[in-house]
C-alpha cells in the first residue's frame, strides 16, 4: 500500500519584493475635509534663548549708553571690546570664525522659523473643518507591525514609518514568498487606509527567509 504524497514546500525563494504608491484617497465629495498640512512646532526653548539674549545684550548696552550720557565712564568690556575691533582686520582668521559661527546660527535660526517641524507627528484627514488630528509615526509604525504579524508565514516584521514612504520588511519561515507578500501587500495596505493619514505613504513590501543558523 503506497503513503500518500505529501506536499513539499519550495524553500529555494529567498526573497519577494514589490513596491506600490498609494492611489488618489477620497475626496471632498465623500464627505471629507480635505487635507490637513503638517503641524507647526511651538520651538519654546530656541525662542526663550534668542528672546533671553537679545533682552540681556540689548538692556546691558543700553544700561552702558544711559550711564556715558550721564557723565559716567563706559564700562570695562565695552572699552576693551572697541580697543580690539579697533586693531582687527577683516581678513583676522578670528574675525572670520566668528563670521561664520554667527552665520551659521543665523541659518539654524531662519530654517527653524520657516520649517514645521514635528517631523514625528503624521497629519491625519479633516473630516471635520474645526478639527485637526495627528498620529506619532511609531505609533503608527507599531500598528502596522501588529496587523503584518497576523499573517500566516510572518515570523518576524520591521517597519520603517515614513512621511511619504512605508517600508515593510518581513522575514517567513513557511508558505511561499509570494503568496506571504501579497498577503502582506493587502494587510498593510488595508491598515494605512485605515489610519486615515491626509497623504498615504507610499509601500514597499520585501519578505524574506529568517538566516539560516550555524551548526
Amino acid at each position: 500500500m503506497s503513503e500518500p504524497v505529501r506536499p513539499v514546500l519550495d524553500l529555494d525563494q529567498s526573497a519577494s519584493a514589490a513596491a506600490y504608491h498609494p492611489g488618489p484617497g477620497p475626496g471632498p465629495e465623500h464627505g471629507e475635509g480635505g487635507k490637513g498640512g503638517r503641524f507647526w512646532s511651538v520651538r519654546r526653548v530656541p525662542a526663550g534663548v534668542v528672546a533671553l539674549v537679545v533682552l540681556g545684550g540689548s538692556g546691558l548696552l543700553l544700561y552702558d549708553i544711559a550711564a556715558v550720557r550721564a557723565g559716567r565712564p563706559a564700562m570695562h568690556w565695552r572699552r576693551v571690546l572697541a580697543a580690539d575691533l579697533a586693531k582687527w582686520r577683516l581678513d583676522d582668521p578670528g574675525v572670520l570664525a566668528a563670521a561664520a559661527v554667527a552665520m551659521v546660527i543665523g541659518v539654524v535660526l531662519i530654517v527653524l522659523a520657516v520649517t514645521p517641524g514635528l517631523r514625528s507627528l503624521l497629519p491625519m484627514r479633516r473630516d471635520v473643518a474645526s478639527v485637526r488630528a495627528g498620529i506619532d509615526r511609531e505609533a503608527a509604525a507599531f500598528v502596522l507591525r501588529d496587523r503584518a504579524m497576523e499573517i500566516s508565514g510572518v515570523q518576524s516584521v520591521r517597519v520603517r514609518m515614513g512621511r511619504a514612504k512605508v517600508s515593510v520588511r518581513a522575514q517567513s519561515h513557511f508558505r511561499e514568498l509570494d503568496d506571504v507578500r501579497a498577503d502582506l501587500d493587502v494587510a498593510t495596505a488595508a491598515a494605512i487606509g485605515e489610519l486615515g493619514l491626509a497623504r498615504p505613504p507610499a509601500l514597499t513590501v520585501h519578505v524574506g527567509r529568517p538566516p539560516a543558523k550555524k551548526r
